[in-house]
């Protein structure tokens, strides 16, 4: 018989945990529960969760100081964070101290089962993830995160910064299906006076930039009606 995935839920907002755990549980997942980030680092030895989903702010200790000190002790385990934050270079932080994903609040629950699933699919147990690499590659395409750089078969693509932060999103999320709404609050921000024509623009100059054909995609799939996936492999590269 196979095991259940093991979820540790973190937060401290019992009106979510008790709403959550069951839905959670339905959903095909084992669910132990945390109140704070104290009580998570507790726990996680006994449970042994295949993936963390943890507020960031909580009482005692927070979710972020959590995450820090799991991948400071070279500790993998995938993790989304629950934010009530949505500017853009908080998100960013989490990514880069080696967060998997994370989901603004107010959430669907079905929205953050698929997130689980998803981060499940793409995780690398006992490496860090995708999110916190500095260097992606797809093939004879790399993005250089620190500078901000595309190059492809070694020379650098010219980009504007949204369509390289799009690339980014889509190369540490690969073959998810990612909606034209969360590709817009990903790179531009939840506040930001754009409709999701500026999604499909900037695809379409990435499209050009690396020779992708829409119809024989090696990077971005479009999705009819849903959104796009990045259908390449992505490794971190050093």
């Amino acid at each position: 018989m196979k095991t259940k995935p093991r979820v540790l839920l973190v937060d401290d907002e019992a009106a979510i945990t008790s709403n959550l755990a069951p839905f959670l549980e339905r959903s095909g997942f084992t669910v132990a529960v945390a109140s704070d980030g104290e009580e998570a680092l507790g726990q996680i030895g006994g449970f042994s969760p295949d993936l963390i989903v943890m507020d960031v702010l909580m009482p005692r200790m927070d979710g972020r100081e959590v995450l820090r000190r799991l991948r400071k002790a070279d500790n993998w385990t995938p993790v989304i964070l629950l934010t009530q934050v949505g500017e853009s270079t908080e998100r960013a932080m989490a990514l880069e101290e080696g967060a998997d994903d994370y989901l603004n609040k107010p959430f669907d629950p079905h929205e953050l089962v698929a997130r689980v699933r998803a981060v499940m699919r793409r995780a690398r147990p006992g490496k860090r993830p995708l999110s916190s690499a500095q260097r992606l590659a797809c093939g004879d395409l790399v993005l250089d995160r620190s500078s901000r750089r595309a190059l492809l078969q070694a020379r650098e693509v010219a980009l504007t910064p949204k369509a390289v932060a799009l690339l980014e999103y889509l190369m540490t999320h690969p073959d998810e299906l990612i909606t034209r709404e969360r590709l817009l609050d990903a790179v531009w921000g939840w506040d930001y006076p754009a409709g999701t024509r500026a999604v499909d623009t900037r695809i379409a100059e990435l499209r050009r930039a690396l020779g992708d054909d829409p119809n024989r995609p090696r990077y971005i799939e479009t999705v009819p009606g849903q959104g796009y996936r990045f259908v390449g492999a992505v490794e971190a590269v050093t």
